[in-house]
């Protein structure tokens, strides 16, 4: 017997909710529209942050190109594997301006063409012009293949948002009122401190209002690449983005696809909702921490032999002291996965130095104070951005190809 992942009444409420913005064909010329650099820059400005682009714009002409490293290195790309960088925690406009003219400054590092935040998609954020501006920073100045963006369930919302939720869909979601015309969803299983990571716990229906933070923000600023935090939401979004090819999802490690059984559970996800044309909305699955680098290589090869479109593996380098044990490095395990001829994307939660917001806290600051300690969050990336550059030189010495963002190339 085999059962559907989603019932016709789940098909039917995330069908609605698609209509409601307008339909997949619109909601996808509309994303890809506001991706254009003028576009976001002209907005960006009317919003107060054209001052912070044009100086990004300035910083980036210092940044150095691979070309020059492989010229001066000698450098051959002898050996299969292929190394893609990617760094966390650029955590809005103000803080990734902060690293880029830190970069500038230093002049030697090779910046990272995948780029991670976990920024809560509050109003403020959204809708400011601060989102909008991190992403033509990220992929318009720096032309980062990716930048992902985080929607955490339990993010604090407008109380007429939920009510027009609600009525689209037809479903009821258990919130509370935190005054002011601002509500939240209730989570059960706290977890943490932060609430079990800000909303790996989706209770009930609440993969909807996932997707509906997804459609608002997409539509409003051209973010097109999103953390999934949970199975329910994971299944939502293949089936949601479909018809979207301009959106796509990575799925957390905190997912915990520790082994390849969890691996052939999200492969089984990933073959019930195909597009027409054969690909999937997963662009990205980061192989969770307790994983060894054995088992890194029998899912890349179990999802080479599925038939099922390619999808990047991605494994932490470095993670931050309250993610994980202590002196965490799967460094070493990186190096059997590229020597194996397996690619491999490597990410970087903190640089392997326990620095001051260098914590998951960091990830769960407010707006104003995500703002007011952007300086001191600017140096964390910058130097995350640091190590990475490093490791991903050694790898390149060693024969593998590594793959940076545009900026990094003549």
């Amino acid at each position: 017997m085999h059962f559907n992942l989603l019932s016709d009444k789940d098909l039917k409420a995330i069908d609605n909710l698609i209509d409601a913005y307008g339909g997949a064909k619109a909601i996808n010329e509309k994303v890809i529209a506001m991706q254009d650099y003028e576009t976001r820059k002209k907005i960006a400005s009317e919003k107060g942050f054209g001052d912070l682009l044009e100086k990004a714009e300035g910083h980036i002409k210092d940044f150095p190109k691979v070309e020059d490293f492989i010229a001066k290195e000698n450098i051959k790309v002898s050996k299969p594997g292929v190394c893609t960088t990617q760094v966390s925690g650029f955590q809005g406009a103000y803080v990734t301006a902060d690293c880029i003219k830190r970069l500038a400054e230093n002049g030697k590092v090779l910046f990272p063409t995948e780029m991670i935040s976990v920024v809560a998609l509050t109003d403020h954020y959204v809708y400011s012009g601060d989102l909008l501006t991190t992403l033509a920073m990220a992929e318009n100045l720096l032309k980062a293949s990716k930048f992902c963006s985080a929607n955490l369930v339990t993010t604090p919302l407008p109380e007429e948002r939920f009510a027009k939720i609600e009525k689209i869909t037809g479903e009821k979601f258990d919130r509370r009122d935190l005054g002011d015309g601002t509500s939240q969803l209730i989570l059960k299983n706290m977890g943490t401190a932060f609430g079990n990571f800000g909303g790996i716990e989706v209770g009930d229906n609440n993969h909807l209002v996932y997707l509906d933070g997804i459609l608002r923000s997409s539509l409003e600023t051209g973010a097109n690449f999103f953390l999934n935090p949970s199975w329910s939401t994971i299944i939502a979004a293949c089936y949601w983005g479909r018809e979207i090819p301009a959106v796509s999802f990575k799925i957390s490690m905190l997912l915990s696809t520790q082994n390849a059984i969890q691996f052939r559970m999200l492969m089984n996800i990933v073959k019930e909702f195909l597009r027409d044309d054969g690909t999937t909305p997963l662009y990205e699955i980061n192989i969770g921490n307790a994983a060894s680098p054995e088992t890194f290589i029998q899912c890349a090869e179990e999802l080479k032999a599925s038939g099922l479109p390619n999808i990047s593996l991605a494994a932490h380098l470095r993670i931050n002291p309250d993610l994980g044990m202590e002196g965490f490095n799967w460094t070493d395990n990186a190096y059997k996965v590229l020597d194996n001829g397996t690619d491999i994307t490597i990410k970087y939660e903190s640089d392997g130095t326990a620095r001051p917001y260098d914590t998951m806290e960091t990830y769960f600051l407010t707006d104003a104070e995500r703002d007011e300690k952007a300086k001191l969050i600017g140096d964390v990336i910058y130097h995350k951005c640091i190590r990475c550059d490093k490791d991903a030189k050694e790898i390149m010495r060693r024969g593998h190809k590594a793959i940076y963002a545009g900026i990094a190339y003549k």
